[in-house]
């Protein structure tokens, strides 16, 4: 890797549809730069844990090829991940990877791996999901998609230097203009940053990089999010699949007791969404296209 082209900080999600169901992961590596590189993946059956811990190990070892020896920050949304990590793996290898009921570790194969990529360069941080946060946002995108059954953009570059690797950046590369990258809002160099009370963290954001800029680029991550979230809700509703209170929560980004609170029957956006029984612990939910009801009456 070229000596200017160094990575500043790493973030990691993990989705699964169903839990267990399909699964993908994704990871956004930012360089000092204002370069990026994105990586994902999908599995057939997993749970979210699984897919939280796959896109860390996945980040690890991109972090081993680059040969990195300064402290990277790497953030991620999993309290769970961040626990295994900073708390309780030590503990787990002490009694053999048992739990302190003697049950075995949970995911212990994958957590085995990560436990032996992580160093002391990488340091843990956990942030709040879907809290404004582009790095947090791109890699839960990824992650869905992959988890959706769909194949997102990736932004990728060279672990030597930093020309293009797709045919979006060659066009662009040849043209002179990046930023012409279908379905890719990271078309500009900019650093990870995160809105909290309209401020934003100077240390997340190049300093050429204005308030206009990253407004305009995090109103794009939100938009291919909701793009993506109401495609899935389209073909929920299409393909008559019911799901958990959990699951819709999920993918309407509210707690589950917004959705529970509600009633039997309730309008969200394009969709009437009926409460249809009960199983187990969990309330079983259909979504219907309330526009389609819309035009029913209006004829």
């Amino acid at each position: 890797m070229s000596p200017v082209h160094k990575i500043q900080s790493i973030y990691t999600d993990g989705a699964c549809t169903g839990n267990p169901g399909p699964g993908g992961w994704g990871v956004v590596i930012y360089f000092n730069d204002g370069s990026i590189h994105e990586i994902g993946e999908p599995c057939d059956c997993t749970t979210n844990n699984r897919m939280e811990i796959e896109a860390a190990i996945a980040a690890l070892r991109y972090l081993q090829t680059s040969e990195k020896n300064e402290q990277i920050t790497l953030y991620t949304d999993s309290e769970y991940l961040i626990n295994c990590v900073t708390k309780w793996v030590t503990g787990w290898k002490a009694k053999g990877w048992k739990k302190a009921d003697g049950k075995p570790v949970v995911n212990q194969d994958l957590l085995v791996t990560l436990d032996e990529l992580n160093s002391h360069h990488i340091k843990w941080q956990h942030v709040r999901g879907h809290s404004g946060n582009v790095g947090n946002e791109r890699c839960d995108m990824i992650a869905r998609a992959f988890a959706n059954g769909t194949e997102p953009f990736l932004t990728q570059i060279s672990s030597c230097n930093s020309q293009p690797q797709n045919e979006y950046d060659l066009a662009a590369a040849s043209s002179g203009n990046s930023n012409n990258k279908p379905g890719n809002e990271n078309t500009q160099n900019f650093e990870p940053f995160v809105l909290q009370k309209n401020m934003i963290d100077s240390s997340n954001a190049t300093a050429s990089l204005n308030s206009e800029t990253i407004s305009s680029e995090l109103r794009m991550v939100h938009i291919r999010n909701l793009l993506e979230t109401l495609h899935v809700a389209d073909e929920i509703a299409a393909k008559g699949y019911l799901i958990t209170s959990s699951e819709l929560a999920d993918l309407m980004g509210v707690h589950a007791s917004a959705v529970t609170s509600r009633g039997d029957e309730w309008r969200w956006r394009n969709w009437v969404v009926s409460r249809v029984r009960r199983e187990g612990n969990q309330i079983l939910w259909e979504l219907e296209r309330g526009d389609l009801f819309d035009e029913e009456d209006e004829n």
